[in-house]
């Protein structure tokens, strides 16, 4: 696979790098769903989780320091933490998107990845953003059933849920600023509507403040100079 490739490579050229592996199976399907499909059109649970717990030890085999399932199956947390620790890997953590939500602000990514689904929606799966009493529940589960970070996803839309899961739980919370987010402060500062150097900075320090330990961004390289230049 190319992410076990990109992996070794990585690891050969900059050993001392954090490698996390998203670990899904949209990127490879032919109908761009998280999961196996049935005939019907159905995603099957139990064997799609079958086949991601197979893909997060290809990907720990392949250097991974850490994986992040971010399908939503129901029990694949378990199932991976299981399966790495059958196969040798019991200290490669797992990053779980646990409070996934079935959102357009993924748009972005899925244009640029090709990765949109063929025929319907996630949202069988990924959650109904009116829901937050379900993310604590898929939160509670997936830390019950090993996970090490849970994260949330999408982040500004969501800061509320970042806030309900931090006060709930102590396992380090992470938010994904997804491309959705990044894309319309590039857009506005492009246009010249605000200043995207401040907006960025503004809505990383919201996230922050609502509760992320860990903020995954397309902003990161930008941020981390602007902070190291203080």
């Amino acid at each position: 696979g190319i992410i076990q490739r990109a992996t070794r490579a990585l690891k050969r050229a900059h050993p001392e790098l954090v490698v996390i592996a998203d670990t899904c199976l949209c990127e490879y399907m032919s109908h761009g769903h998280c999961g196996v499909v049935a005939e019907d059109g159905r995603v099957e649970n139990d064997a799609s989780v079958e086949v991601l717990a197979r893909t997060a030890v290809s990907q720990a085999r392949a250097g991974a320091d850490m994986v992040a399932p971010s399908d939503m199956m129901d029990g694949r947390i378990g199932a991976i933490r299981e399966t790495l620790d059958e196969e040798g890997f019991s200290r490669v953590p797992i990053m779980s998107y646990a409070a996934k939500y079935a959102t357009c602000f993924y748009g972005p990514f899925r244009v640029a990845a090709d990765s949109t689904p063929a025929f319907g929606d996630r949202r069988s799966y990924q959650m109904d953003p009116a829901n937050v009493r379900e993310a604590l529940r898929e939160v509670a589960l997936d830390i019950e059933e090993g996970a090490d970070i849970i994260m949330v996803k999408p982040a500004l839309p969501y800061l509320d849920v970042i806030c309900r899961v931090r006060e709930a739980f102590d396992a380090p919370v992470a938010a994904y600023q997804v491309s959705g987010e990044f894309a319309m402060i590039k857009a506005a500062a492009q246009n010249g509507w605000i200043d995207g150097e401040l907006a960025m900075m503004e809505a990383l320090t919201s996230i922050k403040r609502a509760g992320a330990d860990l903020i995954l961004t397309y902003f990161a390289k930008d941020a981390a100079r602007l902070l190291k230049a203080g």
